[in-house]
């Protein structure tokens, strides 16, 4: 029999899927890219390797992290290394707390090393995270990175979730003493400009602003929770494009941005980089597809996007990802309504 918090994440797991299609919204499609008719390339001078920090991507997304800890989280990281592993994309892992209380659950997680022993793995804890915990998980993995969760919401909505929330001095103490980057992620309710500018005073120089949009942590705690009733958090915090152009206000020249939430087209990936996404995160939409169609399916959409990017690149007359935030775009509705009322453009 599994642990509560193995049982606890195989509830992530089915909440996750049973309410994406409730709770997924796009905001990149409040963004309109302005067509270039002449842009004057071809396609061949186009290379879609992107650096994020000292992570070298062969594509400018990756998997991002989704899960770990169960019987059930086991077959899915299986199934996610196969298919990093053979189209070489960087593949984070979901929160590996659940090892120090069950030590069962490495397994769920050390699959994903075994079957790409070359590959980028970006191993997840929480902020709170003490030194020795962090070593142990990147033990583990052989981690070239390890991406810190910042939780707010999620933890005040569960019935025996954290309530202090004192973690900026932990982790300037975790990026000034680990080797590998380390990288500071929401899940799922976006970063204002503030919060980036703190992250930055740290040192911090690799962010994940994970907006709202995608898997959304809210709504599963509170379907979770048999005391009390949260769903007006549903639609808490900031969209990934208000995310991303808090982080266009507020990032210094030496930090990496990360944008993930709600990404679902090789489209929202070219959007995120014209605003200034150093590389793009995939959850929800790519788990969705290993659970319902399969690992073939995901295999021939990852495929479909690979072929895709390069060809949206020379659409725009870019050579390579990073010369994208040069690209003239307009905003409606809401999204245009926030960013001037938050003086962003």
């Amino acid at each position: 029999m599994e642990s509560s918090h193995a049982q606890r994440k195989n509830e992530h797991l089915s909440l996750a899927t049973k309410l994406y299609n409730q709770v997924h919204t796009n905001s990149f499609n409040s963004m309109q890219i302005i067509h270039k008719s002449l842009p004057e390339i071809s396609l061949e001078q186009v290379n879609p390797v992107t650096n994020c920090g000292n992570l070298r991507l062969a594509v400018p997304f990756f998997i991002e992290a989704m899960t770990g800890g169960s019987q059930n989280a086991f077959k899915i990281n299986q199934g996610l290394a196969m298919i990093a592993k053979k189209h070489h994309l960087a593949m984070a892992l979901g929160s590996a707390s659940i090892i120090f209380h069950d030590p069962t659950a490495k397994k769920s997680f050390k699959i994903v090393r075994d079957i790409n022993p070359d590959g980028i793995v970006i191993a997840n804890l929480s902020a709170k995270a003490n030194l020795e915990q962090a070593r142990a998980v990147i033990d583990l993995l052989d981690a070239d990175a390890l991406e810190l969760h910042i939780n707010t919401t999620q933890e005040l909505i569960m019935d025996d979730g954290d309530r202090d929330f004192h973690w900026l001095t932990n982790i300037e103490s975790l990026v000034s003493h680990l080797n590998i980057p380390v990288i500071v992620k929401e899940v799922g309710f976006g970063m204002d400009s503030s919060t980036i500018n703190q992250l930055q005073s740290i040192g911090v120089s690799i962010i994940n602003v994970s907006g709202r949009g995608g898997t959304n942590f809210a709504a599963i705690e509170d379907r979770r929770n048999h005391t009390a009733d949260f769903s007006f958090l549903d639609y808490w915090g900031q969209t990934t494009l208000e995310s991303m152009l808090e982080a266009r206000e507020a990032r210094t020249k030496d930090t990496q941005i990360i944008a993930s939430g709600g990404i679902c087209s090789p489209l929202d990936v070219i959007k995120a980089g014209i605003l200034g996404a150093n590389a793009v995160g995939v959850a929800g939409y790519f788990l969705n597809i290993l659970i319902r169609d399969g690992i073939d399916a995901l295999d021939k959409e990852i495929t479909n996007w690979q072929m895709a990017l390069p060809r949206l690149l020379a659409l725009l007359g870019c050579k390579s990802f990073n010369e994208l935030p040069s690209t003239n775009f307009v905003l409606h509705g809401e999204e245009l309504e926030y960013a001037q009322q938050r003086d962003l453009i």
